[in-house]
């Protein structure tokens, strides 16, 4: 019989980390993490092998599963002690996705599941805590209708049907978060949720706990195939054969009073790729809210709470009473979390993002993975470990995506320019680096925008996985709530987007167009520029300068001991001159180009297409006469224009390449790379020469 559940739980897992091909990343870093003796709750992962058997034939599983799910949760079961469905104990579980291959917010989650009415009566008697069981439940309601009864948004305009139920309560009962509303709000609340489900999608919803559970795996899966994921897959290439696993886990509560927390950190700066421990949490919380950005969260270290509060002008006093750090509220639940990053560093050796919760102040980790982090971060902390001794500079070369590298070839704001014009406002620098562009509301219409050839800055509240093609589309992302661990900062570091997140002065109307900060107010279509580096917001668009590399290789304008970004650059590049086998050679067609080539380390150029060279001011109209030239003599007059501008180009290349080789290709018919494209006039030449050039070939 085939196996496809592997549990973990109490020290023990039947799967590993080398097994993230099976069991994914998460489940397989979840069985990893209890090997090492951390503190893990209890589940079990549903293999990869599922999934593809799932969409194979036709959307069925296999025979075995449905047994082996059951006895999954039967060790689960056993572990806590709690019952799937009982009335006096009920065992809640999360249901997550988890591919081989990290995904963050592509995929679908759900929290709570084996709520119902009856078994909410036993979670209120366990924890003692109303108001606590009913904000599970009318989480899990919300989860469960988005996710598997397909309760979304219609169109671009409309909000999440839960969260404008939400608003309205906490609106109704004249609160600002949702931790303010009461055991009867919330109770109304999933009410409310059942009856928009069985309004909108003509069904009851679920109380069977088992029959949630397959609902949930199955809305999983077919998550690995919906728009988001699909768009995510191509722009990363990963294929679509792999499939995603599932992973049933007892649930853990943040949300169960002002002794519980929930947060997301990283064992080095995803941004800069800086040696400290970056984490944000939000106290009486669950997980979604975090990375969901519904609320601005807290740092998880002192220091950083600090800065975070000196940039949002926040008095220490305030600070301390109302954002204290985890390491404040929280010592021991913090200098334990310090002591697994260490772990987990040491362990994996590689920067990790990793998910906790701590429920009555003991800590509880959910997940562990490799962190996304941008080409700046990807350098620095390749380098970094290499002279820590965690890696071998063979390991190092290897950590960093070559796409990533161009990140640090983009332009950035020149400081001079930024001294004449003063900030609008500041977020969080989640994503580094300079942007400009118009402002747009809607993912769809940055897409759009972008296709005619516009930079835009996409403005959202919070972005979700839906937005995923208008972050792709966008120069930067800028948005009013969320942390530097929220989704936008996410999937704007991977994409290595400028982003600017969790600016709470801005107030962004969908309705009307426009954001208001202070005493601006920018609509959709105005310029402004994002500082990723700093969070500083401006209006209009602020001139940009070339990046350290470029002003250090070939402005020559800057002294290398004074850019540490490009002695990081160089450092990781001679690493992979002194072991590689191969020499590179460039494409290039121009002196510039060459030299710009060298400069970079090319040791020749693999090809120089001499159709290239003729593309420029009167080169092209010469080009354009010789391939209209009636007869040879008017060939041979066009093409005397040429040679010396050829001549000089290719004396110009040699001298710049000093003996490298050179491929030079010659010219090669069809010529159409020289010819108008669509409707464009030829005014350049008689009437009579274009007439009898088509004449004499009407096709």
């Amino acid at each position: 019989m085939s196996k496809y559940v592997y549990t973990f739980g109490n020290g023990q897992a039947d799967g590993r980390a080398d097994m993230k091909n099976l069991l994914g990343g998460k489940g397989a870093n979840l069985a990893e993490m209890n090997l090492m003796g951390l503190p893990v709750p209890p589940g079990f992962t549903i293999s990869t092998e599922v999934c593809t058997h799932y969409y194979a034939n036709d959307r069925n599983y296999p025979s075995e599963l449905a047994k082996q799910v059951a006895d999954g949760v039967s060790h689960i079961e056993k572990l806590t002690g709690a019952k799937f469905g009982d009335l006096q104990n009920p065992l809640l579980v999360s249901v997550r996705s988890g591919a081989r291959a990290s995904m963050p917010g592509m995929m679908d989650t759900i929290l709570n599941l084996g709520l119902n009415d009856k078994t909410i009566e036993g979670l209120i008697k366990r924890s003692g805590d109303a108001r606590f069981a009913y904000d599970s439940y009318r989480r899990f309601v919300a989860m469960y209708g988005d996710v598997v009864l397909d309760l979304k948004p219609q169109t671009k305009e409309e909000h999440d049907p839960f969260e404008g139920m939400l608003e309205a309560k906490k609106k109704k009962a004249g609160v600002k978060y949702d931790s303010e509303l009461s055991a009867d709000h919330l109770k109304e609340l999933v009410a409310e949720g059942k009856q928009a489900s069985k309004d909108r999608k003509q069904m009851a919803f679920p109380d069977d706990p088992y029959e949630q559970l397959w609902g949930a795996i199955g809305a999983v899966f077919n998550s690995w195939m919906n728009e988001r994921a699909n768009v995510y897959r191509r722009l990363n290439k990963i294929p679509e054969s792999w499939g995603t696993a599932v992973n049933v886990q007892a649930m853990v509560f943040g949300n169960l009073g002002e002794d519980c927390a929930t947060g997301v950190a990283f064992t080095r700066d995803p941004a800069s790729g800086e040696k400290v421990f970056y984490g944000e949490f939000l106290v009486n919380a669950q997980g979604e809210d975090v990375v969901a950005g519904t609320r601005t969260p807290q740092q998880v270290a002192l220091l950083a709470s600090q800065t975070w509060s000196k940039n949002h002008d926040i008095a220490e006093a305030d600070r301390k009473s109302k954002y204290p750090s985890l390491e404040e509220a929280m010592p021991d639940a913090y200098k334990q979390l310090l002591d697994i990053s260490d772990k987990l560093e040491a362990h994996y050796k590689d920067m990790n993002d990793i998910e906790f919760t701590i429920q009555d102040r003991k800590l509880w980790m959910l997940q562990c993975r490799v962190g996304k982090r941008t080409g700046m971060a990807a350098v620095r902390i390749a380098v970094e470990m290499v002279e820590e001794g965690l890696l071998k500079p063979e390991d190092a070369v290897l950590r960093v995506d070559p796409n990533a590298l161009n990140q640090l070839l983009r332009p950035i704001f020149d400081a001079e320019k930024l001294k004449s014009v003063s900030p609008m406002t500041r977020g969080l620098n989640a994503g580094p680096g300079a942007a400009t562009g118009r402002v747009v509301f809607h993912a769809s219409d940055a897409e759009e925008w972008a296709k005619r050839g516009e930079q835009v800055i996409l403005a959202r509240i919070e972005t979700s996985p839906e937005d995923i093609r208008g972050m792709d589309a966008a120069q930067g992302i800028l948005t009013q709530r969320g942390g530097m661990t929220s989704h936008a900062a996410l999937v704007a570091r991977q994409m290595g987007k400028v982003c600017v997140a969790g600016c709470e002065s801005i107030q962004i109307d969908y309705t009307k167009g426009y954001f208001t900060v202070g005493k601006h107010t920018v609509k959709e279509g105005d310029w402004i520029s994002l500082n990723g580096s700093t969070g500083e917001i401006y209006a209009g668009n602020i001139p940009t300068k070339p990046s350290e590399v470029i002003q250090v290789l070939l402005e020559k304008t800057l002294d290398p001991k004074h850019a540490p970004t490009y002695q990081l650059y160089a450092k990781l590049m001679g690493w992979a001159d002194g072991i590689r086998r191969m020499k590179v050679r460039t494409n290039a067609d121009q002196p510039d180009q060459c030299r710009n080539a060298v400069a970079f380390g090319a040791e020749g150029i693999g090809l120089t297409r001499t159709e290239h060279m003729f593309f420029e001011g009167n080169r092209i109209d010469a080009v354009r006469e010789m391939i209209l030239a009636p007869d040879l003599a008017g060939r041979k007059k066009a093409l005397a224009k040429l040679e010396p501008y050829q001549r000089e180009d290719f004396i110009g290349i040699f001298r710049v390449m000093n003996g490298l080789p050179v491929t030079i290709r010659l010219l090669d018919p069809p010529l159409h790379e020289f010819l108008p494209h669509g409707k464009m006039l030829l005014p350049i030449w008689p009437r009579s020469l274009v007439s009898v050039r088509l004449m004499s070939n009407p096709r």
